[in-house]
C-alpha cells in the first residue's frame, strides 16, 4: 500500500513516514500544500494524510482541489486545533477522517489502514480470500491458519491483491501502489515475485491474464 504524507513539520513527517513504513506502507512526503497537491494529482495513492495548517496552500484548499479533480483516495486530515469548525470544514471539503494533534502515531496508522480497507469494500480488519486470511492491522497473512513466510515486497503485493480480490489488477496499477514517486518501477521484478507468491499461496489462487494483469481469486477453481 502507498501513502502520501503532507506535513510541514519535518520531524513529525519523518515520524509518520517511519510508522507507516513499519506497517508495510511505501510513503511519499510533501512539505507544503503546493507540493502535496501536485503529488496527489499526479501520483496514485491508497491514502493521504493531510495537515490542515500548511504554508502556502492550506490543507483545505489542497483537499478541495483533489476532490474537484475527481481524486477519490481516502484522506485523513491532521489539525492542531480543537475547534469543531475545522473538522466540519474538512469533512465538507471531502475528508474521510481526522486526527487532532498531538496524537499517537499508531492511531494514525490504524485509521489509515481502516480507510483503505473500507474504500476497498471490507468492513472488518481481517479479510478472507479463499484459504488466505489477511490481518490488515498486523500485516500478517496466513494460509489455512499458518503464517506465510513473505518478504516485505511479497507482503505488499499480496496485500494489495487480497484487498482487490476477484478483479484484474494491471501491472501498471500494481506498480503504482508499490513504489515511491522517485523509484524505478520494474515490471520484471513484479512478475518474478508473483511467481514466488504462487508457490507460497497454492495453485490456482493468483492468475496471470496475458495483456491484462493479475487476478487473485477468493474461490480458486
Amino acid at each position: 500500500m502507498r501513502a502520501l504524507i503532507v506535513e510541514d513539520d519535518q520531524t513529525l513527517a519523518a515520524q509518520l513516514a517511519s510508522a507507516m513504513q513499519d506497517a508495510g506502507f511505501v510513503t511519499d512526503t510533501a512539505p507544503d500544500g503546493e507540493a502535496g497537491e501536485y503529488l496527489g494529482a499526479t501520483e496514485t495513492y491508497d491514502v493521504a494524510i493531510l495537515d490542515l495548517g500548511l504554508p502556502g496552500l492550506p490543507g483545505i484548499d489542497v483537499l478541495t482541489r483533489w476532490r474537484d479533480q475527481g481524486i477519490a483516495m481516502p484522506v485523513l486530515i491532521l489539525t492542531a486545533r480543537g475547534d469543531w469548525t475545522d473538522k466540519v470544514a474538512g469533512f465538507r471539503a471531502g475528508a474521510d477522517d481526522y486526527a487532532v494533534k498531538p496524537f499517537r502515531l499508531d492511531e494514525v496508522v490504524l485509521r489509515a489502514q481502516t480507510l483503505i480497507r473500507r474504500a476497498a469494500g471490507h468492513a472488518r480488519p481481517v479479510i478472507r480470500a479463499g484459504k488466505l486470511l489477511l490481518d490488515a492491522q498486523l500485516g500478517v497473512i496466513t494460509r489455512d491458519g499458518t503464517p506465510l513466510k513473505l518478504t516485505a515486497f511479497e507482503t505488499r503485493i499480496l496485500t494489495y491483491l487480497i484487498h482487490h480480490q476477484d478483479r484484474i489488477v494491471s501491472r501498471t496499477e500494481l506498480s503504482e501502489h508499490l513504489y515511491e514517486a522517485d523509484s524505478d518501477r520494474d515490471f520484471k521484478s513484479i512478475e518474478v515475485v508473483i511467481g514466488r507468491l504462487r508457490r507460497k499461496v497454492g495453485d490456482g489462487v493468483i492468475e496471470t491474464r496475458r495483456g491484462e494483469g493479475y487476478l487473485l481469486r477468493s474461490a480458486p477453481r
